[in-house]
């Protein structure tokens, strides 16, 4: 085997063996069901496909990008952990299969059709990356390159999208008689807008179009963009780039990868393909190519992965931590960072004013603003992915833990003078921000876990009670529940200082009481 035919390499062993599921049992109802015995559905299905994904992630990290940065770390036990340094930081040595994120976070964007942005220094691989995803897309080497948008001051409209023709222009009478020579990209199924942060105001509003609502539209035509998965680059996301990125665009990226620096240990590994001159992006093996139909069902597959409500309820504590501002509000429901936003207020004069809680404790001072509900929809997609990535049938609180950091990493913001930064063993978290946000969300777990929300949740259950329905409800049993509600509402608040996971609890009870008030007054109107 001659040394570059390593580059196409497939391993035919499983990526991640499992035990054989145990066979049925002869049943003779089975032969009512029809000429063939199906299982659920999707699940004779989705198994090849997510092996082909771990296969696909398995040849970009040990054959393509040199990523040997396993920031995604699982355990299934006791794992070796080292003190390093002076600053004693912890090398863990995971016990059960871990992960790169620079490259199992853009391929779980390839599988969801979202959009990922690559943040780091030149020549680190972001845009081999994003190239690679075209590739595993069916587009030949050439195709993906000359799709590419590369962004540049004089970036126009007209340079994104396309031009209306020359001949046209002169003769029309109207604009339906004018043809627009569309660019080639937007009919890709893997668009890559290389740089972003480069690229004009103006022309970034047209490229948020594309992006948001999936259309292109010159001179009131419009184009119809298939659904893609975006890639985005930029080599410094915090305002270093030409133009400050609108933060419409910024919102609409769900999940932002920082390249790594490389690792001279493997230096060997680009010295082969120097001297074979090979590059790996034009070696992908076909069996890791993915047709636009099996993206569409691994798509279909990921979104019906569960999430258990133990996990869900974990993400709801996680998010009700950020929004409240208590001083930024006179009435209940607005007193949130986006009412100080909105109004322009002074942040630091309305910090003043709020001494009653405990800042180093409130994880909500730790942050500008709240959780849009883009960014929780995101995140909840990439906590699927990765369950099914990892092929299992639901999402484990694990598999949140460690896609939160990278979805949240442009959209919550920290606040540099809170009290949690000026602590000396929290200094690092200043600029490792993907170590802050996990950081932050394994506090609310320890929260959560001393409030023993997993046992005692009486607002979860009044809610369970309600999903119920209403139908049958008495007026008698209506009014005990409201009763119940304003007990709550009254034992809550009876001297407590207010925290965000208090505030959105009240918000929860004011709803239902209102609910049961106006079902209250539609039963005595029968």
């Amino acid at each position: 085997m001659s040394p570059f035919n390593l580059f196409q390499r497939i391993s035919q062993a499983p990526t991640k063996p499992k035990s054989a599921p145990v066979a049925r049992q002869f049943d003779v109802a089975d032969l009512y069901q029809g000429p063939i015995a199906l299982g659920a559905e999707g699940e004779t299905q989705a198994r090849p496909f997510d092996e082909k994904l771990r296969q696909a992630y398995f040849w970009i990290v040990n054959h393509a990008i040199i990523s040997p940065h396993y920031d995604i770390e699982y355990n299934d036990g006791p794992s070796q952990t080292y003190s390093v340094g002076d600053s004693r930081r912890t090398l863990n040595l995971p016990s059960a299969q871990s992960y790169s994120s620079f490259i199992l976070l853009p391929l779980l964007t390839f599988a969801t059709r979202r959009k990922c942005l690559f943040v780091g220094g030149p020549g680190r691989g972001k845009t081999a990356s994003a190239l690679l995803m075209g590739v595993l897309a069916g587009s030949t080497v050439k195709e993906v390159k000359r799709a590419m948008q590369h962004g540049h001051p004089q970036m126009t409209v007209a340079d994104l999208l396309g031009n209306p023709l020359p001949a046209d222009l002169v003769n029309a009478q109207s604009m339906d008689d004018i043809r627009i020579a569309w660019r080639a990209w937007l009919g890709m199924r893997v668009k890559i807008v290389d740089e972003y942060n480069r690229i004009p105001t103006r022309t970034q509003s047209a490229l948020l179009t594309v992006m948001g609502d999936n259309y292109a539209e010159v001179l009131n035509h419009i184009y119809e963009c298939p659904e893609a998965a975006w890639y985005l680059t930029a080599n410094d996301d915090q305002g270093g780039g030409t133009y400050q990125v609108i933060e419409a665009l910024r919102d609409r990226v769900d999940v932002t990868v920082q390249a790594l620096a490389f690792n001279p240990r493997f230096l060997n590994e680009l010295l082969l393909r120097v001297e074979e001159n090979v590059r790996p992006e034009e070696l992908v093996p076909p069996d890791i190519i993915f047709t636009e139909s099996e993206v569409d069902q691994i798509g279909e597959a990921i979104r019906q992965v569960g999430i258990p409500d133990a996990v869900r309820r974990r993400l709801e504590f996680f998010a009700s931590q950020f929004e409240l501002f208590e001083t930024a509000g006179g009435q209940f429901e607005y007193m949130t960072k986006d009412t100080a936003r909105l109004a322009g207020a002074d942040r630091g004069q309305a910090q003043a004013a709020d001494n009653g809680r405990d800042r180093l404790k409130d994880l909500g001072c730790q942050t500008l603003n709240g959780i849009s509900v883009r960014t929780l929809m995101a995140l909840m997609i990439y906590a699927k992915a990765m369950a099914y990535f990892r092929g299992n049938g639901e999402v484990e609180l694990e598999d949140l833990r460690q896609v939160l950091p990278f979805v949240l990493h442009n959209k919550l913001q920290p606040d540099p003078d809170a009290p949690f930064f000026a602590l000396p063993e929290n200094a690092a978290y200043r600029s490792d921000r993907l170590g802050w946000l996990r950081r932050l969300f394994d506090l609310s777990n320890d929260e959560f876990n001393r409030l023993d929300l997993d046992r005692d949740d009486p607002v979860g259950v009044l809610s369970a009670e309600f999903d119920l329905g209403l139908d049958g409800v008495s007026e008698r049993e209506t009014l005990a529940r409201l009763n119940r509600i304003e007990k709550l509402i009254g034992e809550r608040t009876k001297g407590r200082k207010l925290y965000g996971p208090l505030y959105d609890d009240l918000l929860k009870l004011k709803y239902l009481h209102q609910r049961y008030t106006n079902y209250r007054s539609w039963l005595r109107s029968q």
